[in-house]
Order: C-alpha cells, then sequence, then structure tokens
C-alpha cells in the first residue's frame, strides 16, 4: 500500500487537500471517504488504509477546507468538540455535495482508478452519501450513521444509486423516531440495504474514539467491502 497527500482542483478553481491511499493491485475502484466533523485525522486515515487494503483507490478529501484548511480534531479533547461542533453548523450541505462530484471526477483521472467511483460516509459524510445518492450519479454509496439525513428525507423519492445505511440502534444523536422514519422511507427502495447495530451508538467505528466497538466496526466494514466488490470492481 502507497498513501500520499495530494491536491483536488475543483470546478471553481479552488484547491481543497487530501489524503489518498492506494492498493497494491491496480486499476481498482476509487471511494471517496467523507469525513466526520474532525477533519482529515487519524482515525480517517485509517479508514482509508483499510478499504485500500481491501483492493480499493481511497480518497479523504478536507471537506471543511472553505471554512478552515487542515482542520485535525478530536472527540476526546473539549476544545476539539467545541470547534467542531462550530463548523459542523456552518458547513454548506449543497456545496459539499458539489465539491464530492469534482472529488470524483478528479479520481477517475487517476491512472490507478478503473473508472467506477463510490463513496462512504461517517455522520456528517454519512448525510453527504445520502444525498449524493439522490442527487448524483456516484456509482455507491455507504451511510456509517448518517446524521440529519430525515432533515431531507423529501429528496427520498430521487434515490437511485445503490446505497447502504449502518444503522446504530443506541445512537445518541439519531432518536429511535428517526431511525424508525429513516427505515420506513427507505427500506421499499430495492437498492437501499439498512444494516442495523442493536447495542451500538453513535461513531461506533470511529478507531480510538469514545464509542469504538470493534466487533460492530468489523461487521460494518466487512459488508462495506462486499457491497463496495458488487459495484466498483
Amino acid at each position: 500500500m502507497r498513501t500520499e497527500n495530494v491536491t483536488v482542483t475543483l470546478r471553481d478553481g479552488s484547491e481543497m487537500g487530501a489524503y489518498i491511499a492506494y492498493p497494491d493491485k491496480k486499476p481498482a475502484g476509487a471511494i471517496i471517504a467523507i469525513m466526520e466533523i474532525w477533519g482529515v485525522n487519524e482515525t480517517m486515515r485509517e479508514h482509508a488504509k483499510e478499504f485500500a487494503e481491501a483492493g480499493f483507490v481511497c480518497l479523504v478529501p478536507d471537506l471543511f477546507y472553505r471554512q478552515e484548511a487542515g482542520v485535525e480534531l478530536s472527540d476526546r479533547n473539549p476544545k476539539d468538540v467545541e470547534k467542531a461542533f462550530e463548523l459542523y453548523y456552518h458547513f454548506d450541505y449543497d456545496q459539499g455535495v458539489e465539491d464530492m462530484v469534482d472529488v470524483g471526477e478528479f479520481m477517475k483521472t487517476l491512472p490507478e482508478v478503473n473508472g467506477k467511483v463510490g463513496a462512504v460516509g461517517y455522520c456528517l459524510g454519512g448525510k453527504l452519501c445520502y444525498l449524493m445518492c439522490c442527487r448524483t450519479d456516484i456509482d455507491c454509496a455507504v451511510a456509517y450513521y448518517g446524521t440529519y439525513i430525515e432533515h431531507n428525507i423529501r429528496e427520498v423519492g430521487n434515490l437511485h444509486r445503490p446505497f447502504i445505511l449502518h444503522m446504530a440502534i443506541k445512537d445518541r444523536w439519531v432518536q429511535k423516531e428517526v431511525n424508525d422514519l429513516l427505515e420506513r422511507k427507505l427500506s421499499p427502495n430495492p437498492l437501499v440495504a439498512i444494516h442495523k447495530y442493536p447495542g451500538a451508538d453513535h461513531a461506533f467505528a470511529r478507531h480510538g474514539g469514545l464509542t469504538y466497538s470493534k466487533p460492530e466496526a468489523d461487521r460494518a466494514l466487512s459488508l462495506s467491502v462486499e457491497f463496495f466488490h458488487k459495484h466498483l470492481d
């Protein structure tokens, strides 16, 4: 595996930083790994390496770069938590979707990529994955605990790309009523698969995080990798 930091030029000419991990075997399908509210931190780099080890080119874009470039925060630091939520609540989802489309086009230009691009997102990134499946031609996407998807549930009729939602049943940020709503609205679509984790809290796959749970994280990763091989190989 090889990793590097790269710069992605977007349609408006602005430049976004990113971390990318390459598998040993190429060309391969590409995955955009969309961060939580903590920036491109060690957890996200670890996710990129996991997907590269599974055989995909995986890029982690600096999602907050329009607000502040190079943010790297931790859920274990109170000051970082305060800053992360400030960035989160000022984040422009519509712009974020457009930026991810540009990132996907960039990945298609890489000689290591076979022309197919999917996405995986965590929390904030999970909602972006849902929106991308509704608004763009991403090949497929996976959402881990997609916070506030319900705010855009009216777009569910436009969901036209294969989509997985990893649903933490004890999620402190996604109430039971919201999970029930998401299941009612999403599950009739044959392109959607919902995987439930009865004992899991929000961010159960965040390496080193306060609510990390290895059994659930391993199961979700296995299901995600299987899904990506089906749609990106």
